[in-house]
């Protein structure tokens, strides 16, 4: 990949039933190196987009940084649930209340609302028992979880951790800026879904952040961001959990890739590419979560990432996202998913 190359106008992602375009997707995408430089872009880079939480890799740093996850004692697998949007199976669950133990809060300490755990099987098994959502098992919980252990930790308030002004999401926005190279005054702010405050950079900014956090954790295992990135990537169903694209990918190449989803149709993510580390970040205009993971599969293919991924990794973890179909209730693959990306070619 040669740098500079910049593609207009944005990507697409179409579904075609039968032979038929019946719906598109707009793909906005950019590919820097370790520093931030531009090696590859189509669409508008350029502009602010909500991260959501594609930031939480960043969001969990200062638990660390601080010393909160030693003083604590918090596990590898705890700490990749704090970057996580889980789906509520049984093992998120266990590993959220566990942080909230070593808070010495509960479940009402939570700010997030209760929410269907995102897994169907989990959901089913809730609701067969004659369970019903609660805050735990929405899948920002471990995200919450550890922003209050924060808060523990240097002896602030935990009421209203969630609330712009709190100094938990004022850590949140010095570290969300230190990695992107936006000034915290530059972000725009909003609300999440989970409640918590939700920042806006350029999508060029985002990759920039992501390949700035593999460059680091490579570089010194030992730091913040070492320790964050081998917790997710030695757990990544931690993160994200069965049938989703940030585990699959993980899994299927150990230490060699870092990706998180934000809701309306953002990635993040960082590869260990042949020429070196990339960032990757995109953005689906309408938001669109199926169009978001075919494109980064399609973006990662191009990086080199699955040059060593043996077949049996591909039909068995990655193939929903390489050859997506779209089943009728029969179960029958009547439409498909095409990704009809800019090639990119010398500057």
């Amino acid at each position: 990949m040669s740098k500079g190359v910049v593609r207009e106008p944005a990507g697409r992602v179409v579904l075609l039933r039968g032979d038929e375009v019946e719906s598109e997707h707009r793909v906005h995408a950019v590919v820097t190196d370790a520093r931030g430089a531009v090696m590859a872009s189509f669409g508008k880079v350029d502009r602010p987009v909500f991260l959501r939480s594609a930031a939480k890799p960043f969001q969990a740093l200062p638990l660390v940084e601080d010393g909160g996850a030693d003083r604590y004692e918090v596990s590898n697998e705890e700490l990749a649930l704090t970057c996580g949007s889980h789906g509520g199976e049984e093992t998120h669950v266990r590993t959220a209340r566990r942080i909230l133990d070593r808070a010495g809060l509960d479940e009402t300490s939570l700010a997030c609302g209760p929410q269907l755990p995102m897994h169907g099987p989990a959901a089913r098994a809730l609701l067969a028992s004659g369970g019903k959502p609660e805050r735990i098992h929405n899948n920002c919980s471990g995200k919450h979880a550890g922003m209050l252990l924060l808060a523990r930790h240097h002896g602030w308030q935990p009421d209203g951790y969630h609330r712009s002004g709190h100094p938990v999401q004022e850590r949140m926005a010095r570290e969300v800026a230190h990695w992107t190279g936006v000034s915290p005054d530059a972000m725009g702010r909003g609300v999440d879904g989970c409640g918590v405050v939700c920042f806006t950079t350029p999508l060029v900014a985002l990759a920039r952040g992501y390949g700035a956090l593999l460059a680091s954790a490579l570089e010194a295992p030992e730091s913040a961001a070492g320790r964050v990135v081998s917790a997710m990537t030695r757990h990544p169903v931690q993160v994200a959990g069965t049938g989703r694209l940030c585990t699959a990918l993980m899994e299927a190449v150990p230490g060699g890739v870092l990706a998180k989803v934000g809701a309306e149709g953002v990635y993040g993510a960082a590869v260990r590419a042949p020429e070196g580390v990339r960032g990757v970040a995109l953005k689906v205009a309408d938001g669109a979560r199926r169009a978001a993971e075919v494109t980064l599969v399609n973006l990662l293919a191009r990086l080199g990432l699955f040059g060593a991924v043996d077949e049996g990794t591909w039909s068995a973890g990655l193939a929903p996202w390489t050859d997506p179909v779209v089943p009728n209730t029969r179960g029958e693959a009547v439409a498909r998913l095409r990704v009809e990306l800019p090639e990119w070619g010398p500057a």
